[in-house]
């Protein structure tokens, strides 16, 4: 039989947490939450293990964090120090295996080969790799390895013991070997879907890998279903290149932030930059959603569809006149969505002058900012929200590290 795993994934546990107790020993063996804001008002980005054990978490109200853990220790995030330390983790990585692609600031893959891909070799690997992190950038930065026969499963196993875990799923043992899971485990299952799985009487992991690939196909009304059989018994896909359903950032606002011209601001900065996102990637647009997180608890939110675009004013005429029509209120955070995405190949385009020019001062805007740097040209409705400090961190893009760069706050994207 020809050995089968193929993917080596790394998970770093409690990243941002894990950083502030390397680089600050009086915080080590505490319960630390790192925070965008000192403010009991805004959410957690990031917990250490001591105030996991209390139930912190990433997305806990801050005021609430402290109720569950007493003595938690609050620090305000510092990307610049996440992105320095991430690029000194992939170079203690690089010495035992090269990186084949970088998932988010706290996620990497490996590719195995040869005879790399005996388990015996791969744990070996594996227990080098944990080796290196520890000693070459400290003991501190503990990560969580999955091995299996593909990348999705080297992900979901590197999810099933944390921290500090090492798990092999080998093929011979599927999907059997997953029945204890729950259907949310599965990356890139989250609520919405789990969800829809149990609307059609699919509750449990057993259930959902004891259909057959056609009945997976139904389920998921798409391709997408006979993907997912396959992945979970360990079949390797070329997975080329993902297609995106949508571009997007939110925020938590800051406590001098949550009125509303400053909040109309970030807003449209936020929307600045998903847009600037698109067209590098190459992706026009159908549909922006705006959503806003009150102070009181409140959720709204809208969505606007338009003819394929993805320059900057055109999206932001669409954005205003979606702010205007907002419940009144104090915000705690804002977002947009650009969504309906569709590549430069199969997209109509402008077809009228003035949308042609408007994509004409984007790309310009675009050519300026990549010569010279980040926000050299903006709107200037975002002025009273640009700072010495205007980049922010974001989970799935690691900026590299360049004279003046990667300062700010914490920001989520989609």
């Amino acid at each position: 039989m020809p050995m089968s795993l193929t993917t080596l994934f790394v998970d770093l546990n409690s990243y941002f947490a894990s950083v502030e107790q390397e680089l600050r020993p009086e915080l080590r063996g505490r319960p630390v939450a790192v925070v965008p804001v000192l403010a009991d008002t805004t959410c957690c980005i990031a917990a250490s293990y001591e105030a996991k054990r209390f139930g912190v978490k990433t997305g806990t109200n801050v005021g609430k964090a402290r109720q569950m853990c007493p003595g938690l220790v609050l620090v305000e995030g510092r990307p610049a120090t996440y992105v320095k330390v991430h690029h000194d983790v992939l170079a203690a990585a690089d010495t035992v295996l090269p990186i084949h692609a970088i998932h988010s600031i706290d996620e990497f893959s490996c590719r195995l080969m040869g005879s790399e891909r005996e388990p015996a070799a791969a744990e070996r690997l594996a227990r080098d790799l944990k080796r290196a992190i520890a000693t070459r950038v400290g003991p501190r930065l503990r990560c969580s390895i999955g091995i299996a026969p593909n990348r999705v499963l080297a992900k979901l196993a590197s999810d099933m013991q944390k921290p500090d875990g090492l798990v092999i799923l080998r093929r011979e043992e599927l999907p059997e070997r997953l029945l204890g899971l729950d259907l949310i485990d599965l990356p890139g299952v989250g609520q919405k879907m789990r969800a829809r799985l149990n609307a059609k009487g699919v509750r449990t992991m057993e259930q959902l890998v004891r259909m057959s690939e056609m009945e997976m196909a139904a389920i998921w009304e798409s391709v997408v279903g006979r993907w997912w059989y396959h992945m979970l018994r360990g079949d390797e896909f070329s997975e080329g290149a993902t297609r995106r359903r949508s571009i997007g950032h939110s925020q938590v606002l800051a406590p001098e932030r949550r009125v509303d011209d400053t909040a109309r601001a970030v807003v449209i900065k936020l929307l600045e930059k998903a847009a600037a996102r698109a067209r590098k990637l190459g992706y026009w647009s159908r549909r922006l959603s705006l959503a806003i997180r009150y102070l009181d608890g409140r959720n709204w939110g809208e969505s606007a569809s338009f003819p394929e675009c993805n320059d900057t004013l055109t999206l932001v005429g669409a954005l205003v006149r979606m702010w205007e029509r907002r419940p009144r209120g104090m915000m705690l955070k804002v977002g947009v969505t650009l969504e309906e995405l569709r590549g430069f190949g199969s997209a109509t385009g402008a077809l009228f002058q003035e949308a042609q020019d408007r994509e004409g001062i984007a790309k310009a805007m675009d050519r300026v900012n990549a010569r010279y740097g980040r926000a050299t040209v903006f709107l200037a409705s975002t002025q009273t929200v640009r700072s010495s400090r205007p980049d922010r961190i974001t989970w799935g893009s690691i900026p590299e590290i360049e004279d003046g760069d990667v300062e700010g706050e914490m920001e989520e994207e989609v």
